[in-house]
């Protein structure tokens, strides 16, 4: 995370719902087998445990099982050109928002892992297509299950979480200013936006 405290995003509660909102993240770890990395969805409890699948055939899968993992979690970001400022000796610099969870990867029972898919797709569904979703009912007899021994499920209780939300509110009103400016030439309404909700909270 960024060392300029201007930036700490220290509402835990908050750095967990988004999370859970960007639902897409990296999970990393380490071993005397070298480093790992997998990309997956996740799903965060109501008691803040953020579970996670992958195929059995990942090469990370038989290296999670108990031990310490990262999971990054990004969301919107930019690009700040140095013109964008009105003061002088500026750098160009990049907007962002990141949460780190780190815990142990403990895994999950058959039923819990059926529960986990069930949840995903119930909540992925509804999102997109609510009025007809997909449920594993609409597959053949004995298929669902078939497929689920191909992969398996973890469950993560953060032991730290560091949030970071970078988009120049530390600087002053003119340059704040102008770096929306920029950004609306850019078309990021949604970095103007981030740029909105940090001055809110800071006010």
């Amino acid at each position: 995370m960024h060392p300029n405290r201007a930036f700490a995003w220290e509402d835990r509660d908050a750095a967990l719902r988004f999370a859970a909102d960007r639902a897409f993240v990296h999970v990393f770890t380490a071993c005397e087998d070298g480093m790992f990395v997998v990309h997956v969805p996740i799903l965060v409890t109501d008691d803040g445990r953020v579970l996670f699948h992958v195929s059995r055939r990942n090469r990370i899968a038989e290296h999670l099982a108990d031990r310490p993992v990262l999971i990054s979690v990004s969301g919107r970001e930019a690009y700040q050109s140095a013109n964008w400022y009105v003061s002088e000796n500026q750098v160009p610099t990049w907007h962002y928002e990141a949460v780190e969870i780190e815990g142990v990867a403990r895994p999950l029972s058959d039923e819990a892992l059926v529960e986990l898919l069930d949840r995903l797709s119930e909540r992925f569904e509804g999102l997109h297509q609510p009025e007809q979703p997909w449920t594993r009912g609409k597959m053949a007899p004995g298929k669902f299950e078939a497929m689920t021994k191909a992969i398996v499920g973890f469950e993560v209780d953060p032991v730290e979480i560091r949030a970071t939300r970078k988009f120049n509110q530390h600087k002053s009103a003119e340059d704040l200013a102008a770096t929306i400016a920029g950004q609306k030439g850019a078309g990021r309404e949604d970095i103007i936006q981030a740029i909105g909700e940090m001055t809110s909270t800071n006010e």
